[in-house]
C-alpha cells in the first residue's frame, strides 16, 4: 500500500516545541500515522474503523 500519496497533517495535540509530533493522512480505506521528525521512517496504517476505536480508547 502506498502511503506517500496522502495529505499529511500534524495533530493539533502535538507538542509546540518541534518534538512529539504525530502526522495523519487520510487515504481511501485507511488512516496513516507517522512521526513528523522522521517522515521517511515507518508508518502505521489503520483501517478507518480501527482508527476510530483507537481514538476512542486513548480519549478514555
Amino acid at each position: 500500500m502506498e502511503l506517500n500519496n496522502g495529505q499529511w497533517r500534524k495533530s493539533s495535540h502535538s507538542g509546540g516545541n518541534g518534538g512529539e509530533c504525530v502526522e495523519l493522512a487520510g487515504l481511501p480505506h485507511v488512516v496513516a500515522i507517522r512521526d513528523s521528525k522522521d517522515p521517511d521512517g515507518p508508518r502505521l496504517a489503520l483501517d478507518r474503523n480501527v482508527f476510530r476505536a483507537f481514538l476512542a480508547h486513548i480519549k478514555q
